[in-house]
């Protein structure tokens, strides 16, 4: 396979991304699938960043989140497919050094970000159920950006510490990357450096990055939950554990899939396993969370509504689970 790779340099001009290569029979059939779920992904979020920005009614802490995680999730489906959708149709996909490291360090920040957004979601949901009279008093607008920024900062720094750790290595083996993508295991499985620092701050900082999140979004929803099974409203009841159980479904996909690929050694690197787990957490739960999170409820499907209409009479906001 040709590339302007020479074995004498230790930094390859240009990968080549494996994840087609072996893929025949199945190319259109993946190249509009992508394309659907990007479309999808693109639309839903975009239309529910309009609908919070626009709508007065909706300016509160949770839909404040919602936009937020819309707009991460357009940039992170944004960062792998386009250039997924065009490796298709390459007889030789490839990337450039630079392209490479920019689009790792896009995909783990923004992984990042989401992963603390999510749990600052869950924290909010929290209290509205769980401690509804203080609600309003400690989730205020100040927090609630408080919370925003330190996910981006937590991100930021951990995309940051990998990214430098992963581009300081030796690639003089091969510069044949298996998967979509750039991203840390296959990037570690193919460098002929010493690894070992590599795979000590993933399972490190892992622990804080994804873990953390994970485990605090997970009792947050047990809580949420056992707050609304000792609720006496039967219909309501049923209401909000039917939107608990899906948002814990996209959480765990999420979350798990993540883990599956950053916690465990390069040498256990698996080009289908991890290509799967590549497409559950970058591609499928950006596509779900707008499905999921928001176009099911009722006040955004009233907001939507009225933004076609192009009437924006004020809506009564609650701050408990309506979908």
């Amino acid at each position: 396979m040709s590339s302007d790779y020479n074995k004498n340099q230790t930094t390859p001009m240009e990968f080549i991304l494996l994840g087609f290569i072996n893929i025949k029979q199945e190319k259109n059939f993946l190249f509009l699938l992508f394309l659907t779920m990007y479309i999808i992904c693109f639309l839903g979020n975009a239309l529910i960043i309009t609908v919070a920005v626009v709508n007065p009614s909706l300016h509160t802490p949770m839909y404040f989140f919602l936009a937020n995680l819309s707009f991460i999730d357009i940039c992170y489906i944004s960062v792998t497919v386009p250039k997924m959708l065009a490796d298709v149709w390459a007889k030789t996909p490839s990337i450039s050094f630079i392209e490479c490291a920019v689009q790792m360090f896009f995909l783990i920040m923004l992984a990042g970000t989401e992963g603390f957004l999510l749990a600052s979601m869950a924290l909010d949901r929290y209290f509205a159920i769980c401690r509804p009279l203080v609600y309003t008093r400690l989730m205020t607008i100040w927090l609630c950006f408080q919370l925003s920024a330190m996910s981006w900062m937590c991100g930021f720094l951990n995309s940051s510490l990998h990214t430098v750790l992963t581009f300081r290595l030796s690639f003089c083996q091969s510069n044949q990357i298996s998967h979509f993508f750039c991203d840390i295991p296959p990037l570690l499985s193919i460098s002929c450096s010493d690894t070992s620092v590599n795979e000590t701050a993933l399972f490190t900082v892992g622990v804080f990055v994804g873990f953390s999140p994970f485990l605090f979004t997970l009792v947050s929803y047990i809580f949420i939950l056992h707050a609304v099974l000792s609720s006496r409203q039967k219909g309501q009841r049923q209401k909000a554990i039917s939107t608990c159980v899906s948002h814990l479904t996209v959480v765990i996909m999420f979350f798990c899939s993540g883990i599956f690929t950053y916690f465990r050694p390069t040498s256990s690197y698996s080009l289908e396993k991890d290509q799967l787990a590549g497409v559950l957490y970058n591609i499928l739960t950006p596509t779900l969370n707008p499905l999921i999170y928001s176009l099911r409820n009722k006040e955004v499907k009233l907001a939507m509504k009225k933004l076609l209409m192009r009437e924006h009479p004020p809506l009564k906001c609650r701050v408990f689970y309506d979908t």
